[in-house]
């Protein structure tokens, strides 16, 4: 069993940065592809970014490439998502989520079934 809980989320206005983290505790970190997801009122939960196990590959929704960037640091069990250039659509609940493997490729979406253990999540708010 895998206990993520993620942190770092606020109230930013427009053009302004805020980095996620997420630490992920109860087994092998380096064992699990790590993601970010988020979900705004009345829409589908999104697939923002993904990296692989010791960060080989990472994933980027075309909406935040440019202005996001994914890292982790498997000493620390934690996983970034720094993010910059905020804009009021980035507005969302984020949720960190651990899978073992994707049955997508990395250069397509994340499928959310992959991902087995999810946080809490961390409300981002973005003030025009």
């Amino acid at each position: 069993q895998v206990q993520v809980v993620e942190s770092g989320g606020g109230l930013v206005q427009a053009g302004g940065s805020l980095t996620l983290s997420c630490t992920a505790s109860g087994s092998t970190f380096d064992d699990y592809i790590m993601g970010w997801f988020r979900q705004a009122p009345g829409k589908e939960r999104e697939g923002v970014s993904c990296i692989s196990w010791i960060g080989r590959n990472t994933y980027y929704a075309d909406s935040v490439k440019g202005r996001f960037t994914i890292s982790r640091d498997n000493r620390k069990n934690t996983v970034y998502l720094q993010m910059n250039s905020l804009k009021p659509e980035d507005t969302a609940m984020y949720y960190c989520a651990a899978a073992l493997a994707l049955t997508t490729d990395w250069g397509t979406p994340p499928a959310s079934a992959d991902f087995h253990y999810w946080g809490q999540g961390t409300q981002v708010t973005v003030s025009s």
